[in-house]
């Protein structure tokens, strides 16, 4: 079972992380960050298979993902 955080306010938005993964785990918050941007949010843990691909494609680090 992998983990994975998520920096929702270094966060800037961008969604890039969404259309990666292969599971589609990560959608956007309802809720703003600091910056006024919502964020993303990882949804089912139980169903992620560690691919790393939404911390690879994130351009700020926000996204850590532990096997």
């Amino acid at each position: 079972m992998a983990k994975v955080t998520i920096d929702t306010e270094k966060c800037k938005g961008c969604f890039l992380c969404v259309g990666v993964c292969p599971k589609a785990l990560i959608k956007a918050d309802e809720k703003l960050n600091k910056k006024g941007v919502n964020p993303v949010k990882f949804t089912g843990k139980d169903e992620c298979i560690a691919c790393c691909f939404c911390a690879m494609v994130c351009p700020d680090c926000c996204i850590e993902v532990y096997k």
